[in-house]
């Protein structure tokens, strides 16, 4: 055989140790993650946790804050898959520096550290600017529905929860009534002091279902006595009609009385039902400001309401609190936004606003006629026809939402809870902007 061939040794060792940076390219995303995290971010607010010195060494948590944003960023999300990725990739092995922290490590800190680690978007995003990704010259919003961590068949409406309970209830009776009778011919054949009291494992699986209906059903009612105070209070309490009958139809079911379709989830009860492209799905609502320099995500928030009003003025609120006090030129965003308390608050901020009236194909027709304000939009948007600004509103947010869900895939929060959903979801915008600022580093 005339051909050489490089040589292939398995056995081989290495005379010295091997240094983290031969890994990987110089280049890669693994060297800037893990250089940001450790010279450029302020992690004050993880090391204060650690202020006990006994036990044993742990994990440093620069390494493991690097790991947990650069796993984000290649999109690995699960505790288990990071764990595996430590073990098998050299990439990681550059950010740990062939450190191999368990799942149960990485899940802990995350949990232990969420807060503080979704802390770190405003210094992201601060870096971002002095990058110059942040102009703040225009500035779209827009929301999308992400599958909560629980199944929609495991949620219950106000309704049914009255039928289960009246049934739950009497079946639970019944049950007890059996086994009190069993118990009393067990003490008759076997003697008061023997064993035979244990109420059987169904009847408490019961009792446990018929518990959480109720602590459900208290929930929504609750809830539904809170929305009526709110209402009420908006209205004002010293409208004269207050003391007497409001005039108009009778309401179906009484103020203050949760809606029979009402419905509240056992695995994670501040998720909702919301609609999305393949129907009905238990979610939360996720939101995003988009700068249109790099497509930077300047802003985000989260809610468990499918609607998207309530979320303008607040995102545009943190983006100038974000930006330390500067505030967007101009801001666009879809007719879900479109209302005349959101057009009034953009007015006082003084921020030009491109808000659709109408469907997203055509922004400027359909929907209500609406007051003053939403007219003079409609007007707006006439006027600038296929030139006007509105129409960066489809450039920024959606391939933003494009890179988050279908390049990195991340589609199904893991946590559970609102607090800490929101801190989740901050997790993953600081991997995005992350994954931008390393595309001109």
């Amino acid at each position: 055989m005339s051909k050489r061939f490089l040589p292939w040794d398995v056995d081989q060792v290495s005379l010295f140790p091997p240094s983290v940076s031969d890994y990987v390219p110089s280049s890669h995303p693994a060297h800037f993650v893990r250089d940001l995290v450790r010279d450029e971010l302020d992690l004050e607010a993880v090391y204060a946790s650690y202020d006990d010195a006994r036990g044993a060494p742990a994990f440093h948590p620069a390494m493991m804050t690097a790991l947990l944003l650069y796993a984000y960023t290649q999109g690995l999300y699960s505790s288990r898959r990071i764990a595996r990725a430590c073990e098998d990739r050299l990439d990681f092995h550059a950010v740990t520096a062939s450190s191999k922290p368990d799942f149960r490590t990485i899940s802990e800190f995350r949990k232990r550290h969420l807060k503080a680690l979704s802390g770190l978007f405003v210094q992201v995003l601060k870096l971002c600017a002095e990058a110059g990704l942040v102009k703040l010259g225009h500035v779209a919003l827009d929301g999308t529905k992400i599958k909560a961590n629980a199944s929609k068949h495991k949620a219950m409406s106000y309704a049914r929860m009255q039928k289960a309970e009246a049934a739950l209830a009497a079946e639970v009776a019944s049950w007890l009534k059996s086994a009190e009778a069993a118990d009393r011919r067990d003490d008759a054949s076997l003697g008061a002091g023997q064993r035979g009291d244990e109420l059987p494992d169904w009847v408490a699986d019961k009792q446990q279902r018929l518990t959480r209906i109720r602590e459900a059903k208290v929930a929504l009612e609750a809830e539904a006595r809170a929305k009526e105070d709110a209402k009420a209070k908006a209205k004002g309490d010293d409208d004269d009609r207050s003391d007497g009958p409001r005039p108009g139809r009778k309401p179906k079911h009484p103020p203050g009385t949760p809606k029979p379709k009402a419905q509240r989830n056992f695995t994670d009860p501040d998720s909702r039902i919301m609609p999305g492209k393949d129907g009905f799905i238990q979610a939360y609502n996720g939101q995003i400001a988009v700068d249109a320099t790099a497509q930077i995500i300047v802003a985000h928030s989260l809610s468990n309401s499918s609607a998207d009003s309530t979320c303008l003025i607040p995102l545009t609120d943190a983006v100038t609190r974000n930006m330390e006090g500067k505030k967007a030129r101009e801001i666009s965003a879809d007719a879900g936004y479109c209302s005349e308390a959101n057009l009034a608050g953009l007015k006082d901020r003084e921020i030009s606003a491109y808000i659709a009236t109408g469907q997203a194909k055509r922004p400027t027709t359909g929907g209500k006629v609406g007051g003053p304000l939403t007219q003079a939009m409609r007007q707006k948007l006439k006027l600038g026809g296929h030139r006007s600004r509105y129409r960066l509103r489809k450039q920024l947010p959606e391939p933003v939402f494009g890179q988050i869900k279908q390049a990195r895939g991340f589609r199904q929060f893991l946590l559970r809870g609102l607090d800490k959903v929101q801190d989740e979801w901050s997790l993953v915008c600081i991997a995005h902007n992350i994954t931008k600022l390393w595309a001109v580093a």
